[in-house]
């Protein structure tokens, strides 16, 4: 089977290609895909295909000059499997999965109840109403009773879809369940073995229904992230409200969102505020506050006010959009273990129907009359007749069916990588779940991964007669005219400090590297680097000392004669660059009005994450920063990192990460998914922070934290560790049980049905409800403890 990951209409196909997308329900497992592709490369004029067993989906890549869509149905279609719906074309938005199945009362299963009742009705005559299980006549010598009858009622019901489907099999060379199957039952019919052959129809034909029951809710995850967005959305034209199908709105267009509506596409809000539920896309639970410019996503939930917004992308190329279809991708990038899987399935099913044939026809042979085998002093005698080992060869044959060992890894990925989709957190290939928990060492960028990435003002410290009103006053009157992060900074602060009206300044003047400054009321202020003010005379290293230890708000009673006094406690300077701030001191030539500490401030939850992935099994926690030496020792000591490396550039970082693979192991990358791309691209693992609404950061990162919330490191790295646990035990689980009832076969210990059961419904069942787990995986319990 080819992938490809190419999504319809995404402009790299020649102009004579198309991408057919189609919906086939009934392809729920790898031999179900293999037959149908075997089917889809006779057809010419087909270049790619992908197949989605977990899904439900095919996506087909034709040439229209040698092929057509309804040539593709066809072909699905005489490989068995019957196509749901319209085929969709290359302008389709490329998200589907297959609808939810009426499985218990499918055509399927009603056959499968009426040949439940006849084989029940057949043990009844057969072992209970011996006496009244007449005669009915004879073939080819052999006598038929009632009760043979109702088993063959029973096998002709029950039995052909799945002959139906051996067949297609056979068609297709496709060795598979159904072929196996299928033969079983119809050689054990043909020797008269009507019990064994109507037991194996109707036992293997509920495992069918329970497994694609189970399949089916596999599949309800990826439809509830399709849920998350209305299909309909209330667009405002020429003045008027209409309701239209989300798909249908342009971009720029007005689009009208009323309290406790979802929200049908990204958009930026143009009229109203609100706060919005945006936990489908981010995994927050706490609703954002939004406003006037601020950016809202399709899929988010309105909690409370009315607001209008403009479409910056259409239905198909939302946030959302772009994760399901994410999502629904991943399963094609295949895990280790995955790829482990199906080579050992190639091998293993031919060899044990060699085992099923030889089975039936060398014991019979070579042990007429009984022989005993003695093993670690455990024998056995083996007898029987050739048709006691026939039927032996027939469970063999069971128990060959792969089907439980091969689905045990894609359905654990797929429903791991669904429920992180719906807690923010974007996998993007189940080779990067298994991946993030063998992780050796996790390397941070410090701007915007373990602080917030936003220039903040930490302490504020007037001086002299000056109060802090004074203070941020001037401040923000002369950050007026500048475009710095560190203006901004100031300017918010005094915005949210209420100060009032700001003096009025002229002849503003910037002082390339050391600050700024402007005249107001005939008087020069300024406002930099403590460097400047040490030119124009203070003495910053003459300090007072403070009784209290307090903070300075005013002159003291004893006033310092020195004319270069700046008022300053002792160490107030030297502790802000030790936290890593950056200080602006603002007065004039002769009096400092005070003191304005700035800073990126930490998230609340970096320094728990770090110590959360410790506790979880990470060897070794590092921050890479650009940021200078005392900055960056601060925010390491505050977070509880490892190591810390500082002044780096693009392509130091590179080297860091490199020197970490050599030094520990494999590696995580966590940064911004833009800046730190050469990093990311080094790293066994890329994990992009606060990837919503961006684009760059969903393509270029391996796993996208979809809010800005490093809490979810944890989660993601515990995630991908019971992943990879669950995988396993699936994986041992089907071998363990498969080898155990392999065993038993030529003991007799075994029998048709129990190989069934056991083998093949059992450990279905088993390893799909295993892998279900992850969906209900606490994000919480992971960075609360």
């Amino acid at each position: 089977m080819t992938s490809k990951s190419e999504t319809a209409g995404d402009g790299g196909q020649d102009p004579g290609e198309t991408t057919v997308r189609v919906t086939v329900p009934e392809m729920d497992c790898p031999s179900c895909a293999q037959k149908v592709d075997k089917s889809l490369q006779r057809l010419d004029g087909v270049r790619e295909t992908t197949l989605q067993p977990t899904t439900g989906t095919a996506i087909v890549s034709i040439d229209t000059g040698e092929t057509s869509e309804a040539e593709v149905v066809g072909a699905i279609e005489s490989a068995g499997y019957e196509v749901s719906g319209e085929p969709g074309d290359s302008s389709g938005e490329g998200i589907e999965v297959a609808p939810p199945a009426e499985i218990w009362r499918s055509s399927r299963a009603i056959k499968t109840w009426i040949g439940a009742a006849f084989v029940t009705l057949g043990l009844l005559f057969e072992f209970v109403l011996g006496g009244q299980n007449v005669a009915l006549g004879s073939v080819f010598e052999f006598p038929l009773h009632l009760a043979d009858g109702l088993f063959l009622v029973a096998i002709v019901v029950s039995g052909y879809p799945v002959v139906r489907g051996g067949y297609y099999s056979a068609k297709n060379r496709s060795l598979d369940i159904d072929l196996l199957m299928g033969t079983a039952i119809i050689a054990a019919t043909g020797i008269g073995y009507f019990v064994e052959a109507a037991t194996l129809a109707v036992l293997f034909s509920i495992a069918e229904l329970l497994e694609d029951y189970a399949m089916d809710r596999a599949r309800d995850s990826l439809r509830e992230l399709m849920e998350l967005s209305p299909d309909e959305a209330t667009v405002r034209r020429n003045g008027d409200e209409e309701t239209v199908p989300a798909e249908d709105v342009a971009v720029g267009e007005t689009v009208v969102v009323r309290p406790g509506e979802k929200i049908p596409l990204d958009g930026t809000i143009v009229e109203g505020t609100s706060a919005v539920d945006e936990s489908p896309i981010t995994g927050e639970s706490v609703p954002v506050d939004k406003n006037v410019g601020d950016e809202v996503y399709a899929g988010s939930i309105n909690a409370e006010g009315y607001f209008e917004f403009e479409a910056t992308s259409s239905a198909s190329e939302s946030t959302l959009s772009q994760i399901i279809e994410m999502v629904q991708g991943a399963q094609e990038k295949k895990t280790e273990k995955e790829q482990f899987v199906d080579r050992f399935a190639g091998y293993y099913t031919p060899t044990i129907v060699v085992l099923a044939i030889l089975t039936a026809a060398l014991p019979p042979l070579l042990v007429d009359g009984g022989a005993t085998v003695s093993v670690a002093g455990l024998s056995h005698t083996f007898v029987g007749s050739w048709q006691t080992w026939f039927v032996r060869g027939l469970t063999l044959l069971v128990i060959a069916c792969p089907c439980a060992f091969v689905i045990s890894t894609p359905v654990s990925v797929v429903s791991g990588i669904t429920s992180a989709a719906k807690n923010g957190v974007l996998i993007k290939g189940g080779n990067h779940l298994e991946a993030m928990g063998g992780v050796d060492a996790v390397a941070l960028d410090k701007t915007g991964t373990l602080t917030k990435g936003e220039l903040a003002v930490t302490d504020v410290v007037p001086l002299g007669e000056a109060s802090e009103t004074e203070l941020l006053q001037y401040a923000a009157a002369l950050e007026q005219r500048s475009e710095h992060p560190i203006a901004e900074a100031i300017r918010e602060r005094a915005r949210e400090s209420g100060v009032g009206e700001l003096p009025a300044v002229e002849a503003f003047e910037s002082l390339t590297g050391k600050g700024l400054r402007a005249e107001s009321d005939g008087e020069t202020y300024y406002a930099g680097k403590p460097a400047l003010f040490e030119e124009l005379g203070f003495d910053l290293s003459h300090a007072h000392a403070r009784p209290d230890g307090g903070t300075v708000v005013e002159a003291t009673d004893e006033e310092c004669d020195r004319d270069d006094c700046a008022d300053l406690e002792a160490g107030t300077l030297s502790q802000f660059e030790a936290e890593g701030k950056t200080v602006v001191l603002v007065g004039t030539a002769t009096e400092l009005l005070g003191v304005v500490a700035i800073a990126d401030e930490v998230r609340p939850a970096a320094s728990r994450a770090v110590e959360r992935l410790h506790e979880l099994g990470v060897e070794h926690v590092v921050m890479l920063t650009g940021d200078n030496e005392g900055t960056a020792r601060a925010i390491a000591e505050r977070v509880g990192v490892d190591e810390y490396r500082a002044e780096l550039l693009p392509d130091e970082k590179v080297d860091a990460v490199e020197s970490l693979q050599a030094s520990h192991g494999e590696v995580a990358m966590v940064g911004d998914g833009i800046n730190d791309a050469p990093a990311l691209a080094t790293a066994d693992v890329a994990v992009a922070m606060g990837a919503a609404g961006t684009d760059t950061a969903l393509e270029t990162a391996d796993i996208a934290l979809m809010g800005d919330d490093i809490g979810k490191l944890p989660y993601l790295y515990a995630l991908s560790n019971e992943a990879n646990s669950v995988i396993r035990q699936n994986i041992w689980a089907s071998l363990g049980v498969k080898a155990v009832l392999a065993l038993g076969v030529p003991l007799g210990l075994v029998s048709v049905a129990l190989a069934v059961v056991v083998g093949d419904m059992g450990m279905s069942l088993g390893v799909t409800g295993n892998a279900m787990r992850l969906s209900r995986i606490d994000p919480g319990r992971f960075f609360d403890g």
